[in-house]
């Protein structure tokens, strides 16, 4: 260990480093426990079209389209209440809804599927 001072703001610390060797430490602590794997967002069945799927957890405050409505690009499809923020999601691209997957005040977990577009 070796000590040092320090002055931070006008403000006198003593620290002490400890010196590290090119040694690996006998058990290194993230190394023991794997991180948890993501779940994977629900899936539509195959081949009805681009899934629209939540960012984020939160509340959805208000669900602006109806099946068969068509959409154009940037369109606001829901809105999304995370972290007392209303997080509007835009439609990606022009097409036409073909499921609306979430209801308003329904809560929802990331990845959660919102809507499907053809």
């Amino acid at each position: 260990m070796r000590k040092y001072r320090v002055t931070v703001n006008g403000t006198v610390y003593e620290v002490e480093l400890e010196e590290i060797t090119g040694a690996v430490p006998a058990a290194a602590p993230a190394a023991a426990a794997p991180a948890p794997a993501a779940a994977p967002a629900p899936a539509a069945p195959a081949g009805e079209g681009e899934q629209i799927t939540s960012p984020m957890p939160g509340t959805i405050l208000a669900v602006n389209v109806t099946v068969g409505q068509s959409v154009k690009k940037g369109d606001v499809l829901m809105v999304l209440e995370a972290m007392k923020m209303e997080n509007e999601i835009m439609c990606p691209r022009d097409g036409v809804v073909s499921s609306v997957q979430a209801a308003k005040g329904a809560s929802v977990e990331s990845g959660t599927l919102l809507c499907v577009l053809q």
